[in-house]
């Protein structure tokens, strides 16, 4: 069950076409609808149906859009792409989930997304973000007025157009942590080539990478980390080397082919011990290295 600060957040980060130039505004329309239908009491507990009713309202907001797309809208298109976002599954004519466009005639509604969405309060916020975050200022202008908010202040806009939810501002907070504690730990080297750059304006050449992938771990924690530089962090990620519980490198002999006539190749670290951290309790973990050799490491 996703909180209404998450939902607000999925809002900020709409999986948008920008091929354009500009933020495509089908789905963030579509979603506008939505939160009207939500506010006159007619958004349905579990399935909302594709009708010529909605596509009516679509086409009608889409109005405030028309200057800067030519083209006739379709509101199939951003009905079954947000699926991609979260906000429901596409169902076919026989209600039962499809992969095909054409063939969307529902959605099934979270209930977490039903009870975000007739809240008041959430449904400004929601519809306040929407706009300020998808839409080019005229456009903003004319939507408020539409949905019935009093046109916010450029300050309270802005707020609005960045606006992410709580976990996300942590999560990067996490990562920023991350990144410190282990390219310091490591004296901003990398663990297996051992070059070493840094930059008066910040920057250095190594990364903080995850042993066990963060996708799955959710851990942060230095033990779970190597400072390496963007070759050896994209080899490592790609299980074309790993380590044994004592640091030696471990090589996908076999798995790769590679030209280093002018530089120190993949396979002439084999065998060796990596650079470690001056402070060796934050060595990596035997436990996110095991890991690592049994779900990335491609070699035997």
């Amino acid at each position: 069950m996703a909180t209404p600060e998450q939902w607000l957040g999925k809002l900020a980060k709409l999986k948008i076409d920008k091929a354009r130039g500009d933020p495509a505004p089908h789905k963030p329309l579509l979603l506008l609808v939505v939160l009207e239908l939500a506010e006159q009491g007619k958004l349905p507990n579990e399935i909302l149906p594709l009708t010529p009713e909605l596509a009516f309202q679509f086409c009608t907001y889409w109005s405030v859009v028309a200057h800067r797309r030519s083209q006739r809208p379709d509101v199939r298109y951003p009905f079954y792409h947000l699926r991609s976002d979260g906000f429901w599954s596409p169902l076919g004519e026989d209600g039962q989930p499809t992969s095909e466009r054409f063939q969307t005639r529902y959605g099934a509604l979270p209930s977490d997304f039903v009870a975000f969405a007739r809240d008041p309060a959430c449904r400004d916020k929601a519809r306040r973000i929407l706009i300020a975050k998808y839409f080019q200022p005229e456009e903003r202008v004319a939507l408020y007025t539409l949905v019935g908010l009093p046109i916010p202040s450029e300050d309270q806009i802005a707020r609005d157009a960045i606006y992410q939810a709580p976990e996300i501002a942590s999560g990067q907070g996490r990562e920023a942590r991350f990144r410190l504690n282990v390219v310091a730990a490591y004296n901003y080297t990398c663990a297996l080539s051992r070059y070493r750059l840094t930059t008066i304006t910040g920057a250095s050449i190594v990364d903080a990478a995850h042993i066990h992938q963060f996708a799955d771990s959710r851990n942060n924690d230095p033990h779970n980390g190597l400072a390496l530089s963007k070759n050896a962090h994209w080899l490592f990620d790609n299980g074309l080397w790993t380590l044994t519980d004592d640091y030696q490198v471990v090589v996908a002999v076999g798995r790769f082919a590679e030209d280093s006539s002018h530089q120190k190749g993949l396979m002439d670290y084999h065998g060796q011990t990596i650079h470690l951290p001056g402070d060796r309790a934050l060595s990596p973990n035997p436990v996110h290295l095991a890991w690592h050799r049994k779900n990335r490491f491609q070699g035997a």
